[in-house]
């Protein structure tokens, strides 16, 4: 559950779905940039002008296009919430949230591949655009997750009303308390922890009719 363009002024700007062609290009080029300036600097750390050195666009495309640094950021996150990831289907709610939050220790072990989305999370501290795009990123992941606990319901696993949002969200939240805030390591064995007391929850009927 986790999640790594030159333009004339007709192109279409940050957001378009266009496939392929020169503006898809310069986009992903400008997300790669983006991605490596806050794995390398951070948010506080991240310029505009890294972004058009590395990415080769010029530093007057990028401001006309994404309107600065913050538009930058955001647009870096809502290419992130366009790939093709699924969440788990092991047949069993036990392991699709077992898998699911060991999914988020794996996403943060290597510190290289977590600088970036630590940043951005440092990000949203700083910038309220920001801040909303990381809200919509996992609004919409963490939609994509709740099919685990719909299944769950067809097959008797939880009961009928379980709100999936709350429970794919409990999964990951004692996660993300040790990675953001209290900045402690995390491993498989807390992951397992953390789906269990998910699970203990579902099967106790803590999140039917759970406000969203």
């Amino acid at each position: 559950m986790t999640e790594n363009p030159t333009q004339s002024p007709s192109d279409p700007g940050p957001g378009s779905r266009r496939p392929g062609g020169r503006t898809a290009r310069t986009r992903a080029a400008v997300r790669d940039a983006v991605l490596t300036g806050l794995a390398e600097h951070g948010y506080p750390g991240l310029t505009v002008e890294f972004v058009a050195e590395r990415s080769g666009v010029h530093k007057t495309t990028l401001y006309r296009r994404w309107g600065g640094l913050e538009g930058l950021v955001a647009d870096a996150l809502d290419l992130a919430g366009e790939d093709g990831w699924t969440p788990p289907d092991t047949g069993t709610l036990t392991g699709d949230l077992r898998a699911l939050a060991r999914e988020v220790c794996d996403s943060f072990a290597d510190p290289a591949a977590a600088a970036a989305p630590t940043a951005f999370v440092a990000a949203a501290f700083q910038s309220e655009r920001a801040a909303d795009a990381l809200r919509a990123f996992y609004a919409e992941r963490f939609g994509r997750c709740e099919a685990v606990v719909e299944r769950a319901v067809v097959r008797g696993e939880a009961p009928p009303g379980t709100d999936a949002g709350a429970v794919v969200r409990a999964v990951s939240a004692p996660l993300f308390l040790r990675l953001f805030v209290t900045r402690e390591p995390v491993d498989a064995e807390l992951a397992d922890q953390a789906a269990a007391a998910a699970l203990a929850a579902v099967h106790a009927g803590v999140f039917t009719g759970a406000r969203r």
